[in-house]
Parts: C-alpha cells; sequence; structure tokens
C-alpha cells in the first residue's frame, strides 16, 4: 500500500506534517478531513526498487500529451464506448514512454475495481489535483464525458497560452543568448590579439580601449572562478526559489517586473478564473473548488491570495470583498465577480472572465514582440558595437594622425 505524505492545516491555521499509507490519495484526504484538518499538500511516497533507485517510468509528461488524453477519453465515452476499453485503447495508442506507462497502470487500477479518479490520484505529477477532482465529480454526477469535454476545452487554452508566451519570448531568450556567447568569444579570444597588435606599436591607448582589455585580462585570469561563481549563483538561487518563502519572493518579483509582470499577472487571472469556473460547473464545493485553485494559479502570490480568503468564504463572506482586500486582482475582476455572485451566476462570469484575460495576453503578447525587437537591437549595438568600437578606437586615431 503506497504512503503519502501530507501537509494540513487546522481550523486555527497551525502547519500539521506527516505521513499516512492509506489505498490511494482520496482516502488520505477522507482521512483528513474526518480530524478536521485541510489538506495544502499531499504527494506519494515514491516507491523504491531492489537497488534503492526510484521507479519511473521515464521523463516527465508534456501538457500537451494530458490535453490529448483527455479529449480522446470524453470522445470516446460520448460515444458509448465502455470506459474501461477507451483506457485501454488510448493507452495502446500513446507513445509517450512514461506516460504510456502510467496510463497501462490506470487501467490496471479501474480493471480492479478503482474508480478513475482514484487511480489518477496516484500520479499527481501528471494529473493535477484539479483534474483529478473534476473527474472525480463527473463520476459522481453521472456525467464524466461532459465534465472531461470542459476540462479539455480548458487545458487547451491554457497550453495555447503557455504556447504564445514561450514564442513570444524564445527570440529574445535566442538572441541575447548569443549576444552573451558572442561577447564572451571576443572578449576571451579576439582582444588578446589586438593587446598584442598593439603592444608591438608602442601606442597610448585610448580610454574606452583599456578599459576593454583591462575587462578581458580579468576574466582571463578569472575564468574558473567567474565560472563557478555564476553556476553557484544561479544553482542557489533554484534551490531558494523551490522553498515556500523562496518561491512567494520569486513570483512576487515577477509580478513587478516591467511589461513582463503584466504578462505572468493576466495569465495568472486567467487560470484562476477558468480552473475555479469549471471547478464550481462541474459540483465541486465551493469551498474544496478555493483549494485546489490556491494550488494551481502558477503564481505564488495569487495562490496565497486564494488561500487566505478560504477561511472568510468559510464564514460566509462574499469572494469578491476577499480579493478586493488583497489588492492583487485589478478592479474589473473584483467587479465581475461580485455582479456573478449577487446574480447567482459565478460560474458564467468566470468564464468570462477567462476570456477576457485570454484576449489581453494574446494582445500583449503581440505587442511584447513589437516592442522587444528595437530594444533587442540597441542591446545588440550598445554591447556588441561598443566592444568594436573600443578595439578598433586606436586604429583611427592612428589614420588621422598619418593623414595630418
Amino acid at each position: 500500500m503506497p504512503q503519502y505524505n501530507y501537509v494540513a492545516k487546522d481550523f486555527s491555521g497551525k502547519r500539521i506534517a506527516g505521513r499516512l499509507e492509506m489505498a490511494d490519495r482520496g482516502a488520505v484526504l477522507q482521512m483528513l478531513r474526518q480530524k478536521n484538518l485541510v489538506a495544502t499538500s499531499i504527494t506519494e511516497q515514491q516507491a523504491k526498487n531492489k537497488d534503492g533507485f526510484r521507479f519511473s517510468f521515464g521523463g516527465s509528461v508534456p501538457l500537451s500529451e494530458v490535453v490529448i488524453f483527455t479529449r480522446q477519453l470524453a470522445t470516446m465515452i460520448d460515444a458509448g464506448i465502455p470506459i474501461l476499453q477507451s483506457l485501454e485503447i488510448l493507452s495502446e495508442r500513446t507513445e509517450h514512454k512514461r506516460f504510456k506507462g502510467i496510463l497501462e497502470d490506470v487501467t490496471k487500477k479501474v480493471a480492479a475495481g478503482s474508480s478513475i479518479h482514484r487511480a489518477m490520484a496516484s500520479y499527481q505529477s501528471t494529473f493535477t489535483e484539479f483534474l483529478v477532482y473534476i473527474v472525480k465529480a463527473g463520476e459522481e454526477s453521472g456525467h464524466l464525458d461532459e465534465v472531461l469535454d470542459r476540462v479539455a476545452i480548458s487545458l487547451e487554452k491554457t497550453e495555447k497560452i503557455v504556447r504564445k508566451v514561450k514564442s513570444a519570448l524564445l527570440y529574445p531568450a535566442v538572441v541575447i543568448a548569443m549576444a552573451i556567447v558572442i561577447t564572451s568569444l571576443m572578449l576571451i579570444k579576439v582582444i588578446p590579439v589586438f593587446v598584442d597588435m598593439y603592444g608591438s606599436m608602442d601606442v597610448e591607448l585610448p580610454v574606452p580601449t583599456q578599459i576593454l582589455i583591462q575587462t578581458s585580462d580579468f576574466i582571463r585570469a578569472n575564468l574558473l572562478w567567474i565560472g563557478m561563481a555564476l553556476f553557484g549563483a544561479v544553482f542557489a538561487l533554484r534551490q531558494y526559489s523551490k522553498t515556500k518563502g523562496g518561491s512567494y519572493v520569486m513570483d512576487s518579483m515577477k509580478l513587478r517586473l516591467p511589461v513582463f509582470g503584466e504578462l505572468i499577472r493576466k495569465v495568472g487571472i486567467s487560470k484562476f478564473a477558468r480552473t475555479l469556473g469549471i471547478l464550481l460547473r462541474s459540483g465541486v464545493p465551493i469551498l474544496r473548488a478555493m483549494e485546489i485553485v490556491s494550488k494551481t494559479s502558477g503564481n505564488k502570490v495569487i495562490e496565497k491570495t486564494v488561500a487566505d480568503a478560504i477561511p472568510a468564504i468559510r464564514e460566509g463572506k462574499n469572494l469578491s470583498e476577499q480579493l478586493k482586500a488583497s489588492k492583487v486582482f485589478p478592479q474589473m475582476v473584483i467587479r465581475m465577480i461580485g455582479v456573478g455572485e449577487a446574480s447567482g451566476e459565478l460560474e458564467s462570469m468566470l468564464d468570462k472572465v477567462a476570456d477576457f484575460y485570454d484576449d489581453e495576453v494574446d494582445t500583449l503578447v503581440a505587442g511584447l514582440t513589437t516592442l522587444l525587437e528595437p530594444l533587442i537591437i540597441a542591446f545588440l549595438g550598445v554591447v556588441i558595437g561598443g566592444i568594436v568600437i573600443s578595439m578598433f578606437l586606436p586604429m583611427f586615431q592612428m589614420v588621422n594622425v598619418v593623414s595630418m
């Protein structure tokens, strides 16, 4: 029987951590609820083989694979194909090695009598808590095909946004990386050649050239230490970002970035609204839906805002009031949610918020691409052009002296 590490909070907000040996993740949640605890994190203790290595099907599962699986499963169930047979077909057709192994194991568990959501909950890194609870709601309501169709649409839109953002950032990232590589090669390999040449001429070098040569000498003399320092800084930053406090600080800084911060905020709000809307429409209670959303928006600042609102909502207060107090969500979003609560159509209003911010992200990405091109050209001109001019500046001065 698998073991699960959990982190939960009691009604006073006290953090409690422990480990339970249960049949599946759903059983762990039920046990914690019986103890009047609210789960904030549940992770399965990975099984190990005889040599002590963690067992894995190899590699991570891309979101696109989960999207395709969800869409195809919804289509098959809607066509009247039994769930078990649908899973068998999909596991056979999947080419991704790790995902194929996961689907085969899920199929075995369902064949042994397990529900789909409990079988999927065994692979939290692949099937998110959001997806598991949506499937559970669909099984309990008898409308699994409709619920899966909604999830597929949501995941497709999420993947589309992620793909657009990555595509917009790929070009500047590649150009900047190439600029760094070229600059490094010039400082390490090219400039020493000019130093030897100018040394044989016995000429007084301009200040920009002297600074460039000193920079090149320093880098070449301390190349190993500089490399180790950069590696250490990146490693330390990554480790810090994995901690609870560090991830919150990093995400908070991301929201303050010029242009990019606004893009990250809009993506997070869109994901929050769409996820919460689908959960509520699928019959998941609002408190449980809020708990799920508080871990799936992709930004720790937004997630904390949602998590902090849960106790007040449990007491009967409105969601819009709690979001307004946080000052993280724009006034338009708060007002639309407030109207949805007042009219009893919160799910529809959340869908409209998500659609609006999807369009906002599209517009911002298009504008970002246009804005970045001149900035990149200016960056290359200042960095690469500055180095080239500094290298040839003594020659220009010599030509002027000779012509006089």
